[in-house]
């Protein structure tokens, strides 16, 4: 391979973490170069109104917001780019990643914070009405629902436990399973069970995610008795589950049965020298705009240290 450009930071990925390690990287002295991916500015791009970050106490729009941290950081120095990271060589101390199938950078140290992507069912409707009361995002979203019936699909500790937050503020939670039983863990399946306000429908599918401009009912089909139920809704929240983007990091670093890579606890560090993660990449559990940014914070700060402990800088 010939290499066209040597980095000391490449960061791959746009969301909250990875501007946010720009910032740090950027102020540090690193001259990080950052390339925004397939979505510039993550998930939150597909967000409408954000309310729980931080120093925003009117709320704000999740593209507006992204615009400001991609400002911020090209402020403090970030050389930021369009481009995708498509394949990577992780072999020596230098870290070769190549973008959009055509160059190859060498890079003194690589943050990836490539995120994750929300599993959708598939339906027309469903990508229609994403950011109209469409989400895949109960604790982002279910505010704007309060006090209203809202239906969420899925039936994994995740859905539990969306389905039980959306329970305390919305009127009523219809809880769409496939199966006639949840893979939800015992303890987190009783509390659904027992919560006055979730409706279960075993065996069912989504067949169809009603309204024009914004999302008004849902269309419920039994996968045995074939009966189809419509459901009057203000919001459908799909919780079945998330998938890491980092198949093509897959041969060099570590990561859990579902993908997400693996860092050394308290610290953005994988289990290559100079390689670092933040992120949802590297996050299932909370999956946050505010702790993906401290993510990145992390792994920026982890990449200064780890360079000038190698005398890169």
């Amino acid at each position: 391979m010939e290499i066209s450009e040597k980095v000391s930071c490449l960061i791959i990925g746009s969301g909250p973490a990875g501007y946010t390690a720009a910032i740090y990287a950027s102020r540090a002295g690193l001259k990080p170069v950052l390339y925004q991916g397939i979505q510039p500015g993550g998930q939150l791009t597909i967000t409408t109104e954000v309310e729980n970050y931080p120093g925003y106490p009117e709320g704000i729009q999740g593209p507006e917001m992204m615009v400001h941290f991609e400002k911020q950081a090209a402020r403090m120095g970030a050389d930021i780019r369009y481009g995708l990271a498509t394949q990577v060589d992780f072999t020596g101390p230098l870290h070769k990643v190549q973008i959009d199938e055509e160059k190859w950078i060498e890079a003194a140290s690589v943050i990836i914070s490539t995120g994750a992507s929300a599993k959708w069912l598939g339906l027309e409707s469903e990508q229609r009405l994403n950011g109209y009361g469409v989400s895949a995002c109960a604790v982002c979203d279910g505010f704007f629902f309060k006090g209203k019936e809202v239906a969420i699909v899925g039936a994994g500790d995740t859905a539990a436990e969306e389905a039980l937050y959306l329970s305390k503020i919305c009127s009523r939670v219809h809880m769409i399973v496939r199966r006639g039983e949840m893979r939800a863990s015992k303890i987190m399946q009783e509390r659904v069970k027992n919560t006055a306000n979730i409706t279960l429908y075993w065996n069912s599918e989504t067949e169809e995610i009603l309204g024009d401009k914004k999302v008004e009912g849902v269309r419920i089909v039994n996968n045995q008795t074939a009966e189809k139920t419509t459901v009057p809704i203000s919001a459908f929240f799909v919780a079945i589950g998330h998938q890491p983007n980092s198949a093509i990091f897959s041969p060099w670093i570590d990561m859990d049965e579902a993908g997400y890579i693996k860092t050394v606890a308290g610290s953005s560090r994988t289990n290559r020298e100079g390689v670092f993660a933040a992120g949802d990449v590297q996050d299932k559990i909370y999956r946050q705009a505010v702790t993906a940014a401290g993510s990145g914070c992390m792994a920026a700060l982890d990449a200064e240290r780890y360079l000038s402990a190698a005398g890169f800088h």
